[in-house]
């Protein structure tokens, strides 16, 4: 699973990353995001929910979110 910390950065810097991390991804794939911008929590299901992958865990700690998202296959 490929990891990215995006802690600090502000909106859209995390969503942006997220996507562009995820076109690097093959299908099957997974990353963990976790993200300390408390607007990820919106922005980063809305951006899986475009693309198409899966948001397979999200979790609101004290200071972070963090989100697993698998990469999804070609459309069928």
């Amino acid at each position: 699973m490929t990891e990215l910390d995006l802690s600090g950065l502000k909106c859209p810097l995390p969503v942006l990353r997220t996507r562009k991390a995820l076109l690097a991804l093959s299908p099957g794939e997974r990353l963990k995001v976790i993200c300390t911008d408390p607007l990820a929590g919106i922005d980063v299901p809305n951006l899986i929910r475009e693309t198409g992958d899966v948001l397979e865990d999200q979790r609101d700690e004290t200071a972070k979110i963090s989100f697993v998202i698998r990469k999804a296959g070609p459309p069928t």
